[in-house]
């Protein structure tokens, strides 16, 4: 590796300027004709956070790749600069962005190997929504959700990389969480050339709008059957309560004046059939549940709040463009109402994505086609890839990789150095790097630093 100094003056050489590198970022990128405005940002001065420039970038970018007279529209980006030589990380988060402007952020991968820092706001979402930047009379029920895709979702951050590489050099690593996580996988998948390392975090691979998979692994697997039975008892208890609960449901959505488009009852049962799913996404502990033979009402009530509230099912919210893209081609989760029977309201669950999260006013339909893309490319693959997960994440039910040792990969014949997986033992969505046991940890860091070549 070259030392500071040398990195220094060859930009200097480069550039006819005997001013620090990381002053010129915004005269760098004036000249792209794709980038519209750029506001530089505070930097944190705390010793952790070396960036020495951070600036907000609106890029232009085409509605429809593959249709450019559609029009364009403009993509929040996140650029801090650390060392113009050293490697890049972009976020290709799958929701918005704001969090990046934030003085302190510093992404995992990037705070453990000092990189520089790309953050890519998902189109449709806070600032980088398609014609509602130019028609504020447009709302997600009369909005043209046509261009949510992760064809263009890819097609936007290969822009952002082809741009932004020009200025950094070095090694570009993807990195996302969840949504950001199958964004970080589509990615790769469609332009693995712009990438030399990718870090997909508790990214799910859905094949359908209700999957399938994650209502066994919550039957049968997540945590032990001690800890199953008793959030199956605090649940159907919680159902029995119902005339006594359920008013404390109505004076919560009252004060937080939620709507929804369903019946409150209807609101209760999903509360309640949601309760598992939330409990092991988030890593709660069953020594927190209220023991239901000694409970009050309330306390009843406030855990199940916390847990999994109203507010996930009330309109209104920001994540409509996820629910979209979920029911177009990223697929989601269903409920088992089995074991509820003669307790619930609804009939069944059947359909709820649609009936309660989408835009009423439009339909979609399920495609397949991306489960089926990046399960190809996952086989086929030389790409260095490495997938964390947690282990009782109930998307880790639909992981895209097989849940095996490498060695034992290597064994079958399908094993390769370029792939790795790392599962947090009775791990949750929190799941990261920094969170693995520590032999596991070591060897996950000593494995990006040999892709990386530090």
């Amino acid at each position: 590796m070259k030392t500071r100094i040398t990195r220094f003056i060859a930009l200097v050489l480069m550039l006819f300027f005997v001013v620090p590198a990381f002053a010129q970022l915004p005269e760098k990128l004036a000249k792209f004709s794709n980038i519209s405005g750029i506001r530089k940002l505070e930097v944190s001065d705390r010793m952790e956070n070396p960036f020495k420039e951070k600036y907000v970038i609106f890029f232009e970018q085409p509605i429809d790749h593959s249709n450019p007279a559609m029009g364009t529209y403009r993509q929040r980006v996140v650029v801090a600069v650390a060392d113009y030589n050293a490697p890049t990380v972009i976020v290709t988060e799958g929701y918005g962005a704001a969090y990046g402007l934030n003085p302190r952020y510093r992404e995992e991968v990037s705070r453990l190997f000092n990189t520089n820092l790309v953050v890519v706001e998902h189109r449709y979402f806070l600032e980088s929504v398609p014609f509602m930047q130019d028609d504020k009379s447009i709302t997600p029920e009369t909005l043209d959700w046509s261009y949510m895709t992760a064809v263009n979702e890819a097609a936007d951050l290969h822009n952002v990389n082809q741009t932004l590489r020009q200025v950094f050099k070095g090694k570009w690593i993807a990195t996302g969480i969840s949504k950001g996580g199958q964004t970080t996988m589509f990615y790769t998948a469609y332009y693995p050339e712009d990438l030399d390392v990718s870090v997909p975090y508790v990214g799910p691979l859905c094949k359908g709008v209700e999957d399938g998979r994650h209502e066994p692994f919550l039957a049968e697997y997540a945590g032990t059957p001690q800890d199953r039975e008793i959030l199956k008892n605090f649940q159907i208890e919680f159902l029995k309560r119902r005339a006594t609960i359920k008013p404390l449901f109505e004076e919560l959505t009252a004060k937080e004046k939620y709507t929804y488009k369903i019946d409150m009852d209807a609101v209760y049962d999903y509360c309640v059939l949601e309760f598992p799913f939330a409990f092991w996404q988030w890593g709660m502990k069953t020594s927190m549940v209220p023991d239901p033979k000694t409970a009050t009402d309330k306390e009843m009530f406030d855990f199940m709040v916390r847990a999994s509230g109203p507010d996930y099912f009330a309109e209104g919210g920001n994540n409509d463009p996820f629910f979209v893209q979920a029911a177009k081609e990223l697929g989601y989760y269903g409920y088992d109402t089995k074991p509820f029977k003669g307790l619930l309201t609804i009939k069944d669950a059947e359909g709820y994505l649609n009936k309660l999260f989408v835009p009423q006013t439009q339909t979609f339909k399920f495609d397949k086609y991306l489960y089926k893309k990046v399960k190809k490319f996952l086989a086929k693959t030389d790409s260095k890839m490495m997938f964390i997960y947690g282990q009782f994440d109930p998307w880790s039910a639909v992981m895209p990789v097989a849940p095996v040792k490498n060695e034992e990969l290597k064994k079958k014949g399908k094993g390769r150095e370029t792939m790795k997986l790392y599962i947090e033992p009775d791990g949750s969505h929190r799941a990261r790097i920094s969170t693995l046991p520590e032999e596991m940890k070591a060897e996950a860091i000593a494995t990006l630093k040999e892709w990386l070549e530090l």
